[in-house]
């Protein structure tokens, strides 16, 4: 095969998988069979299209060959069941539709999936671990791995989660009315998990992963635009989103280490998405009706606009804080609050506030918490203590782009 050919096809497929899947999934009505479809689909495109050209749409080349795969699969274990060769006649007398017909709602197929993954009906862990298999491509390790969890056990929250939709015969379908709205909450949970799997990976190589950031604000613009009427916390989390993808080229140094937020150049910033944040965060605090992704919104809008570290309105940030945590009082954002605190105050007066939040078993566990605690010693010059939370810090973290940068701030401080 070519090489031009061979990267073309490794493009399409890095491209379309994902798409292709859930149109699979609408299409066949079972995950399993749609993942089997979607590889065969794959293959056969190996094998035809070096020879035969890639097709001018080769999406709906795949969702075609990937159903007709699926109904020869069928077909092939028909002998064994009854109701399987029903199946497979089924699929056959829908499959009469052109290609180009066929592509009618794909752009959709993605949201109609997220909606599937994130029923009410299964657990939130099983929401999650099937919404980044399916929607998002991550393996099942590395699932667990961003979930500290082990990989059996995803695997088998996976499974069960896709029996429940088959055998519960939940709709793959994006609700309406008040049904959308009530489920509304746990679709933008799980959008910006996937947002920040793509924020800082589990994975070795890849610390930053921009094309999980790109799809998660894909997926939040197409919510936004296919919701009955502009809904804030949306909105607000769309705008958190585009805050922190501005940022995604000065993240990383040109050997690939984490920079922090303080040191990373701004004129590299993508102002067009700080200005789209803008629109919609103004928008969201305008209705009253808005919650803590728009006011995280408005906290990374100050640093967005912030002409360097030392201009930040830390006033303006801490109060921001307060209100979130009125919103959301959970321990991590009493964290963040302090080391707000911190940088308006000083950091004596923001270890003061530390020490007294890390009687919270939650962050005792929590590597940033110690992390931010390290941080105000060394700018104390207590660096035998910082040196000491930096490695209890490094020790409750295992994504390696996190446990390099503490290594160096270790190092700094001999």
């Amino acid at each position: 095969m070519p090489l031009a050919v061979e990267q073309q096809i490794q493009t399409v497929f890095a491209e379309q998988s994902r798409r292709v899947l859930a149109t699979l999934i609408r299409l066949l009505g079972d995950f399993d069979l749609a993942e089997d479809a979607l590889q065969e689909a794959f293959l056969a495109a190996l094998r035809q299209w070096p020879e035969e050209g890639i097709p001018d749409k080769p999406r709906a080349w795949l969702v075609s060959a990937g159903r007709f795969k699926a109904i020869d699969q069928l077909r092939r274990r028909a002998r064994y069941h009854e109701i399987l060769q029903q199946q497979a006649d089924a699929l056959a007398a829908q499959a009469v539709v052109s290609m180009e017909e066929e592509q009618v709602g794909i752009e959709d197929d993605r949201l109609r999936l997220i909606f599937t993954c994130c029923h009410p009906g299964l657990a939130q862990e099983a929401q999650v671990a099937l919404t980044l298999r399916e929607v998002c491509g991550l393996t099942t390790e590395e699932i667990a791995s961003a979930f500290l969890q082990k990989t059996p056990t995803v695997a088998q929250r996976i499974v069960r989660a896709k029996a429940k939709i088959r055998d519960a015969g939940i709709p793959y379908e994006v609700p309406e009315g008040e049904d959308l709205l009530s489920r509304l909450e746990s679709v933008l949970q799980v959008i910006y998990l996937v947002f920040n799997e793509g924020y800082l990976s589990a994975s070795a190589d890849q610390p930053l992963r921009h094309d999980l950031g790109d799809e998660a604000i894909r997926l939040a613009e197409l919510l936004n635009a296919l919701l009955p009427e502009p809904q804030p916390e949306a909105l607000g989390l769309l705008a958190l989103m585009l805050l922190h993808h501005a940022r995604r080229h000065t993240r990383l140094d040109a050997e690939g280490e984490l920079v922090l937020l303080e040191e990373q150049d701004r004129s590299q910033w993508d102002r067009e998405d700080i200005a789209r944040a803008d629109g919609l965060i103004r928008h969201s605090l305008s209705s009253q009706r808005f919650g803590p992704y728009t006011l995280q919104a408005a906290i990374a809008g100050i640093h967005a606009h912030a002409p360097s570290a030392q201009e930040t309105d830390w006033q303006e940030i801490v109060g921001l804080y307060d209100l979130l945590h009125q919103h959301m009082p959970t321990p991590v954002v009493a964290l963040n609050r302090a080391v707000a605190v911190a940088m308006r105050d000083g950091p004596e007066v923001g270890l003061k506030e530390l020490e007294r939040l890390m009687k919270a078993p939650a962050l005792q566990q929590y590597h940033l918490a110690h992390a931010a605690v390290a941080d105000m010693h060394r700018r104390l010059g207590n660096h035998q203590q910082a040196h000491r939370d930096y490695e209890r810090a490094l020790a409750l973290t295992s994504q390696p782009a996190e446990q390099r940068f503490l290594r160096r701030r270790m190092a700094q401080l001999a």
